[in-house]
């Protein structure tokens, strides 16, 4: 008796291929090269350099960078005020189908806006392993008992974001850069 044929498996990837994370694109590299300069204009006033974008079908609809100590707003960070900037132009403060970039990994109230925002993706550059919203320390996105979940990708132009914030506090810190 004829064993049965075996099918050959149609791509090298692992069997579980469908877990891997999703590759940044060129757009999304060209949207964090956004943010970063506007992290720059933050950093330029002394506020940590952290800039955000959001995007709704390819345009850029809103932007921030943060500014917490210069407006005395603990709310200021750069995402609330992408968030706010967006919503104005949109006139909605609802904002299905965007994407909001930002240099570093949203925080705790940052990942609540986005959510009630109804933003469908986040995409972030360096991660926060002291206040991270999107797995560093939680993961706000992946609890199911929440009612709104955007897909999120970090680490797009990891290296450049994480520079960024790195010389900033080696400045403040008096350390040579």
């Amino acid at each position: 008796m004829e064993s049965p044929a075996i099918a050959e498996p149609v791509s090298d990837l692992p069997p579980d291929a469908g877990d891997l994370p999703p590759a940044a694109s060129a757009e999304d590299e060209s949207f964090i090269r956004e943010a970063l300069a506007l992290a720059a204009e933050g950093e330029a006033i002394g506020e940590v350099p952290v800039g955000a974008i959001v995007v709704v079908d390819g345009e850029i609809v809103g932007r921030g960078f943060n500014a917490p100590i210069g407006t005395h707003d603990p709310s200021g960070h750069a995402e609330i005020r992408a968030l706010r900037d967006a919503a104005a132009r949109v006139g909605n403060y609802r904002l299905p189908g965007a994407t909001l970039y930002v240099t570093l990994e949203p925080c705790v109230m940052c990942a609540g806006a986005i959510m009630h925002a109804r933003v469908g993706r986040v995409v972030f550059g360096a991660p926060d392993p002291k206040t991270g919203a999107c797995g560093s320390v939680v993961d706000l996105f992946a609890e199911p008992r929440l009612n709104h979940h955007a897909t999120v990708l970090g680490g797009v132009l990891l290296d450049d974001c994480a520079e960024s914030l790195r010389r900033f506090f080696r400045a403040r810190r008096g350390a040579p850069t």
